[in-house]
């Protein structure tokens, strides 16, 4: 397989941290991620559990709803998806209570790459992203110039946001250079000619991942090598996003921030269904993270059945009553 070379990985000048020592060699990313602190499962299960169990005033349920409808990725990745289905998904997400105009738009809408001019068609102008999937998802496993070829089709479509898939068996095996080498390269194939570029998320499909330690190790060789954004899972793949893995990733933000002073995004997808769950993963994003992380510029939802929820409990909140699971359009 054809990769490039890691020297354009972002330079010192941009992430305030010269890594290209750590990213010159197998061995010498196999030092450092493996230096990296082990995770005490326990212990991270543990406290994972502990910040579910906070309770937040009513006022705050408010807002925080609210603000989980603005992080909220709404999804259609399915064989079946049709030009119409994604023209419906864009519709809702610019405005997912039509009755209720005071209700916040949510995020982006994620589809797959011969989708995106349909998704761009409806949202025009408005604030609501377009992303991508890209790079064989949602295995991971093609060629490098079939995965690039992929992604500049997304970017050209005019995808704000490209979601790659890394490769899980080359992160396994141990060539880490490859799966830096490939991050870099599909960053690189976000920019257009203009000299923009779209965002890139990084999926790391961690139940596949087998350890927390790797959780972690990938989370720090996605950031050195590019990525504005690390995501749990395709979807695809059971366990999808648990609080302790998202947890850990929160903690990789944090510290790559400490040392390079650059934010990266997290994107927890797949399995997080009600309010409540969403407010436990916003709790933990303050407690660990910090409130920096608290926008959606900085963490999103990969979770279209969450919307309705969220929804629910928001009429719950201003009328007194809810409207019934049938209210709100299906995904």
């Amino acid at each position: 397989m054809t990769t490039t070379s890691s020297a354009n990985a972002p330079s010192a000048a941009e992430t305030g941290w010269d890594h290209s020592d750590i990213a010159g060699s197998d061995a010498s990313l196999r030092r450092f991620l493996h230096g990296l602190p082990g995770v005490d499962q326990v212990g991270a299960e543990a406290r994972a559990a502990s910040l579910g169990t906070r309770s937040i005033k009513t006022t705050a349920k408010d807002h925080a709803i609210d603000l989980a409808i603005r992080m909220v990725d709404l999804t259609t990745l399915e064989g079946m998806d049709t030009p119409g289905k994604v023209r419906a998904l864009a519709a809702k997400a610019m405005h997912p209570d039509p009755a209720d105009q005071t209700c916040p738009s949510a995020a982006a809408v994620c589809v797959y790459p011969d989708m995106v001019a349909t998704a761009k068609e409806v949202l025009g102008d408005s604030p609501v992203k377009v992303a991508a999937v890209a790079t064989a998802f949602p295995s991971g496993r093609a060629a490098l110039d079939i995965k690039l070829a992929d992604t500049r089709d997304a970017v050209e479509a005019g995808a704000d946001e490209i979601d790659m898939v890394i490769d899980r068996g080359a992160f396994l095996s141990g060539r880490y250079l490859q799966v830096f080498d490939e991050i870099v390269a599909t960053r690189e194939a976000c920019t257009r000619p203009n000299g923009e570029s779209a965002h890139l998320k990084v999926i790391f499909e961690t139940g596949e991942l087998q350890t927390y330690d790797n959780v972690r190790r990938v989370s720090w060789l996605a950031m050195m090598a590019g990525a504005h954004f690390i995501k749990t899972s395709t979807g695809k793949v059971q366990p999808a996003a648990t609080l302790p893995v998202t947890m850990i990733m929160l903690e990789a933000v944090r510290d790559f921030r400490e040392a390079t002073g650059q934010m990266i995004g997290v994107k927890p997808a797949g399995g997080i269904r009600t309010s409540k769950d969403a407010i436990k993963y916003l709790v933990m994003v303050n407690e660990v993270a910090g409130p920096d992380w608290l926008a959606p510029e900085w963490f999103r939802f990969g979770a279209s059945t969450l919307l309705n929820d969220l929804l629910m409990q928001r009429t719950k909140m201003r009328t007194g009553r809810y409207s019934g699971p049938d209210y709100f359009t299906l995904d």
